[in-house]
């Protein structure tokens, strides 16, 4: 018989509350609405929410106990402080597990890379990898993605983010992975940074919360690959870098697009291994990704062969590179969601996969680029060339923010600038033509997830 996920007991004694009743947990949630049977609550305090004024919802929902900070006639353990028990809670799961623990951050593609190395890690061990869910990142998600890790996890693979310094050195203490991997370091919440520079140091905290002997795995094309390897060098046991470039130690030696989507890639592992793979996502970025993903793989032991058929098979995940085709007058069109999140650097990745991607005219929705700071104008302004090396026949602009690009395009190519994703979703609707490919991208607050979704309920 599986053991629970948590007791009451070993929940009281890890965050040194009493309990109330004797009970067992399948998960944890601080969210109410996503409180499914045999949950544990968290009720936490926030500026604007209180989540005790939840917990019958929560119970109604078929929640087996809570954590709470004032008293409740439902199970619970009652500490003084529910934030900071869910830290607590955190720490004694990661603690109690026994395998490898990897931890994952970077200005983009990290979602994507801790997606596909789970994948490659479940494929190795069915049942046996863990991994935060969603973009569960910060200061509540990576608590949260630890506390549900089951006990007899194999593989745990956690991302971590950081909006400024010296956030991702409290997470990475708490993860403690044996490896840590910095996708790329570009342009990203530069509001809150000097420099790209600082923003490398802020990334290349991670490496301080290696346990002893791990290993850092660097970006080798990366403008900052020394001042990572330099942030890693006191902490790590061993570096790896990977990348695209001659040199790196886990290097794509062979690039060739598959149709209608993916690659075929040979990649070299270290002096004398290779492995030819099919990786289902487009793009140099995302070949890149894998690379940092075979490096990890390899770190943990894991098995190479197993991990290229996983990568293989990963479908495209939702916000960041998913495909799907849409009704519209004789025929269809492709639409590419990249509606997540956008800085600089995966705006010019994501119009290079568009310019790759077969269609009878290429059409992109782009909003605006947020947290860029001082410099906001010349990063939108600098889309300008990427768009038209794309092949962009027509643009749907969105946000204040990108009206720096549309005056630097003006009279280039076909475009319209509205102020919201309300008002672009309206537009988008009549623009599509079959044989059309559309890509949909910009920072997570401009709410171009609702311009996907409309379009997914035309069928």
């Amino acid at each position: 018989m599986t053991a629970p996920l948590w007791t009451s007991a070993e929940i009281a004694a890890a965050t040194g509350g009493t309990a109330s009743a004797r009970f067992e947990v399948e998960g944890v949630a601080f969210d109410s609405r996503e409180v499914g049977p045999g949950a544990l609550f968290l009720a936490l305090t926030g500026e604007t929410t209180d989540g005790h004024k939840f917990l019958d919802q929560a119970f109604a929902s078929g929640a087996s106990g809570a954590i709470v900070s004032r008293e409740t006639g439902h199970p619970h353990i009652l500490v003084g402080d529910t934030m900071v028990a869910l830290e607590n809670l955190a720490r004694a799961s990661r603690k109690r597990m026994e395998g490898v623990v990897i931890g994952v951050t970077g200005s983009a593609g990290k979602t994507g890379t801790k997606e596909a190395l789970f994948e490659c890690l479940d494929r190795i061990d069915p049942g046996a990898a863990h991994r935060s869910v969603k973009s569960y990142n910060n200061h509540t998600g990576v608590p949260l993605s630890l506390s549900r890790m089951p006990r007899e996890t194999r593989f745990g693979v956690f991302e971590m983010g950081m909006n400024h310094a010296g956030e991702l050195l409290a997470l990475t203490h708490m993860v403690r992975p044996h490896i840590a991997i910095v996708t790329t370091i570009a342009p990203a919440h530069t509001e809150f940074f000097a420099s790209v520079e600082a923003i490398a140091d802020a990334k290349g905290e991670i490496f301080q919360g290696l346990e002893p002997g791990g290993t850092a795995i660097v970006p080798f094309d990366s403008l900052h690959r020394d001042r990572l390897i330099a942030a890693a060098t006191p902490h790590a046991g061993r570096i790896v870098t990977f990348g695209l470039g001659e040199g790196a130690d886990v290097r794509a030696i062979e690039i060739l697009p598959n149709q209608p989507g993916g690659t075929f890639v040979t990649a070299r592992i270290g002096a004398d291994r290779t492995l030819s793979f099919t990786l289902s996502q487009p793009g140099d970025h995302w070949v890149a990704n894998a690379m940092a993903v075979l490096a990890a793989v390899d770190a943990a032991g894991g098995d190479l062969e197993q991990a290229g058929l996983a990568l293989a098979e990963m479908g495209g995940l939702a916000g960041r590179g998913a495909r799907f085709a849409v009704p519209v007058a004789d025929g269809q069109a492709l639409v590419i969601d990249e509606s997540y999140n956008a800085n600089p650097a995966s705006m010019r990745a994501t119009l290079a996969v568009l310019a790759a991607t077969p269609a009878q005219r290429r059409i992109a929705v782009l909003g605006e680029m947020r947290e860029l700071g001082e410099e906001s104008a010349a990063y939108h302004a600098a889309l300008a060339d990427p768009v038209a090396t794309a092949g962009v026949e027509a643009l749907l602009l969105v946000g204040e923010g990108m009206a720096p690009l549309a005056h630097a395009l003006e009279g280039r190519i076909e475009l319209v600038h509205v102020a919201d994703a309300a008002a672009a979703r309206d537009r988008v609707e009549t623009m599509l033509r079959a044989g059309d490919a559309l890509l949909i991208k910009g920072s997570n607050g401009v709410g171009l997830s609702r311009v996907v979704a409309a379009l997914q309920g035309r069928g």
